[in-house]
């Protein structure tokens, strides 16, 4: 199958191989993050982009803070009551959803990020009611309406991330939204079975539903971001299945545009508090196994405000060649405790590692150049009014509506 993104490697490592290298340290982790590194930056040649580390400039919009899940490291999640005493209703408004939009627009913005819980309305009453009031079948059927608001009203192309979806759900937001997302996080099905564990109590955090939506996923052809969370008591063996489960999902379809491996940073005020943050070399060990494991195509993404400065460094020299969304304006309500990095510092960094700083918009260039089915026929202008026709990245001069 020939698609955007490329197949990744051939020949698939085996699992325990995975695990071996994932446990490497001291002068073989070195060894392994420049053979990442080296490999990354043959495929960024390959693809005519020498150099190049990308990241989209973003508006975070917490479409609804509620959901069904109960996952024990989550802070963005809350509780009808607190939303009610804080003046805040189940989920924004609309006309909520386009202002942000539009000030991300007269910032330079070109994505408008959908963050929400899991289908609140089959946990909490207020969620369906409010719903209902306005006339929606379900959260995701929100979602595509705000959505197309942003798009209408302000040019910021959506990119949809509201967990779980089925093959029809992702077909009617494939209409709005150029690209989706969905972390896998693990396949451990022991952090998910297993009373006190990461996931125990969460339903949409099965690894078989998971896995299931990422094949879906692809079958519907939508370029999508996935990944994995290094650090929530899954095992080395548990991340080489991640890793090589995902692998295995773009293989069949060509779909992933991005992989992001982030380190899980413990919270306040959630079950696992005092679990450790991810060990930096861990967290190396996981980035650069992901490059090597799924080739030279594959863009693999980090937080950067999820580390140091001199850590953003450590995670280029590891693999990396995307930051991901980052935000001039609104905060990472996933992670409000760590501010996004400046984006003329972030420059800065990816300067001195000897990298260019390069914008792209939500989805990644391979398939804003191949077009249709990988973008909806009725997107199409409004991607090409951001992207540049050449490279598919963000264009040079282009502006939304502010």
């Amino acid at each position: 199958m020939t698609t955007p993104g490329g197949t990744g490697p051939s020949d698939t490592p085996d699992v325990s191989d995975v695990e071996v290298l994932l446990a490497a340290r001291g002068d073989e982790l070195v060894r392994l993050r420049a053979a990442a590194a080296d490999m990354r930056d043959a495929g960024l040649v390959a693809a005519g982009r020498p150099g190049q580390i990308t990241y989209s400039r973003k508006v975070f919009i917490p479409l609804t803070r509620l959901c069904r899940d109960r996952c024990h490291y989550c802070t963005f999640v809350t509780v009808p009551g607190r939303l009610a005493r804080a003046g805040q209703g189940a989920y924004l408004e609309i006309d909520e959803v386009v202002e942000i939009a539009r000030q991300g627009a007269r910032l330079g913005c070109k994505e408008a990020l959908f963050t929400l819980g899991d289908r609140p309305e089959d946990r909490w009453p207020a969620a369906r009611e409010w719903l209902d009031a306005r006339g929606y079948t379900s959260t995701i059927d929100y979602v595509r309406a705000a959505a197309a608001a942003v798009l209408a009203q302000t040019g910021l192309l959506p990119h949809a991330n509201p967990g779980v979806m089925t093959v029809e759900e992702m077909r009617t937001l494939k209409t709005v939204a150029p690209s989706m997302g969905m972390m896998l996080e693990t396949t451990s099905r022991r952090l998910f079975e297993e009373k006190g564990q990461a996931h125990f109590g969460s339903p949409d955090k099965d690894p078989a539903v998971r896995l299931r939506v990422l094949d879906d996923a692809g079958r519907v052809r939508i370029p999508f971001t996935t990944g994995i969370l290094v650090g929530i008591g899954e095992t080395r063996r548990d991340r080489a299945e991640s890793i090589l489960a995902i692998g295995a999902v773009h293989r069949r379809h060509g779909h992933i545009q991005e992989v992001i491996v982030q380190n899980f940073r413990a919270k306040p005020d959630t079950a696992m508090r005092g679990t450790p943050d991810a060990e930096l070399d861990e967290f190396l060990a996981a980035i650069a196994v992901s490059r090597l494991v799924l080739g030279p195509d594959m863009r693999v993404q980090a937080p950067p405000n999820l580390v140091s400065e001199q850590e953003c460094r450590d995670l280029i020299d590891s693999g990396v060649d995307d930051w991901g969304g980052v935000s001039p304006l609104t905060p990472d309500h996933v992670n409000p405790e760590r501010p996004w990095p400046n984006l003329d510092v972030l420059a800065e960094i990816t300067a001195a590692c000897g990298h260019t700083l390069t914008e792209r918009i939500t989805a990644q260039p391979p398939y804003v150049l191949a077009g249709p089915p990988w973008i909806d026929d009725g997107l199409l202008d409004d991607v090409a009014a951001l992207a540049d026709p050449l490279t598919g990245l963000a264009g040079a001069g282009t502006r939304v509506h502010a």
